[in-house]
């Protein structure tokens, strides 16, 4: 079985959730969440995370419209996307994350790690919902 090294995020205008996999590519974990203070800093962040991960792709939350239409807030994440995919030379991928918060939130409750004031943790566990979405897909197309 080929060796996954994926990094799922979660693009907020605040910070972003970031999510690794285990080799296997079975199981997504939370990693961390990134501030973002200027872009230039982001790109160091994310790039620290690559080189540790050894990460060769990104997978990234798309906030699609309950619609299913890409409004501004998902041209934004594209937009973002797209310029670190080619400053970092990565591959992007992208997964729709429709309620990947709500979902997240009502996870984090019932492990009993919620705080309203930690929304960090919340971007967080995004992202692990957003890369292990990503992985399951992946996994059925190949069965």
């Amino acid at each position: 079985m080929e060796k996954i090294s994926a990094l799922g995020l979660d693009v907020g205008q605040k910070r972003i959730g970031v999510a690794g996999c285990d080799g296997t590519g079975l199981i997504a974990t939370g990693l961390t969440t990134i501030e973002r203070k200027s872009f230039q800093q982001t790109i160091e962040n994310i790039k620290e995370l690559i080189i540790e991960r050894e990460a060769n792709i990104l997978v990234i939350g798309l906030p699609y419209s309950l619609d299913g239409t890409i409004g501004k807030q998902a041209e934004q994440v594209q937009k973002f996307a797209q310029k670190i995919g080619r400053i970092l030379d990565l591959p992007i991928e992208y997964v729709d994350e429709r309620l990947t918060s709500v979902e997240a939130t009502e996870q984090l409750k019932s492990s009993k790690k919620f705080s309203t004031y930690n929304k960090g943790l919340i971007d967080k566990q995004a992202a692990k919902i957003i890369l292990q979405q990503w992985l399951d897909q992946r996994r059925n197309a190949l069965n």
